[in-house]
């Protein structure tokens, strides 16, 4: 019995530590890059998602061969004006009327917990698009080292992994 008390606590200890979030630090070394949607209308919504992936095919482009960050940051600086075509370009190609900025710089991103995973607010280097006001949720993701570029190179017909822990999902079978 003792043994038994001894073992559901450990898998009680470990399931409470798993709920946690972990905090990950994005290294200095590493450029962001951010779409603001106008508000968090759907339209509005929709918007950001079009104009994301327009220029996302673009960077891909811009830094898949690239291997130090002087050069990712020369890449993404010298076509900003690149980016701001492909925005007017989307939008107009959508019959979507919204003012737009595209700035590359130093840029605040608030505290995020995304996947049980907490990200730290602060300043990062990073390519910013904000459409109108600015005011909608935004996406980003890390350019430089190109986290979110090889998501972007996948096709959309694969699926996503979910990794699971075994005495989490015990736990959570016997005590829900």
């Amino acid at each position: 019995m003792k043994k038994m008390i001894i073992f559901i606590s450990l898998i009680l200890t470990i399931g409470f530590l798993m709920q946690k979030s972990e905090e990950v630090l994005i290294p200095k070394e590493a450029i962001r890059f951010r779409v603001i949607a106008n508000s968090n209308s759907k339209e509005d919504q929709h918007t950001k998602v079009l104009v994301r992936n327009e220029i996302q095919k673009q960077i891909v482009e811009d830094v898949k061969e690239v291997k130090q960050l002087s050069d990712a940051r020369y890449q993404l600086q010298s076509k900003v004006g690149k980016y701001e075509e492909i925005v007017a370009d989307t939008l107009f190609t959508n019959q979507i009327t919204s003012l737009y900025q595209v700035d590359y710089g130093l840029h605040y991103f608030p505290e995020k917990i995304y996947k049980g995973v907490k990200y730290q607010e602060g300043y990062y280097e990073s390519l910013v698009v904000t459409l109108g006001d600015g005011l909608g949720d935004n996406w980003w993701c890390v350019l430089f080292p190109p986290l979110c570029l090889l998501e972007a190179e996948e096709t959309e017909e694969t699926t996503e992994v979910e990794y699971r822990f075994f005495i989490k999902e015990i736990i959570d079978k016997y005590l829900k």
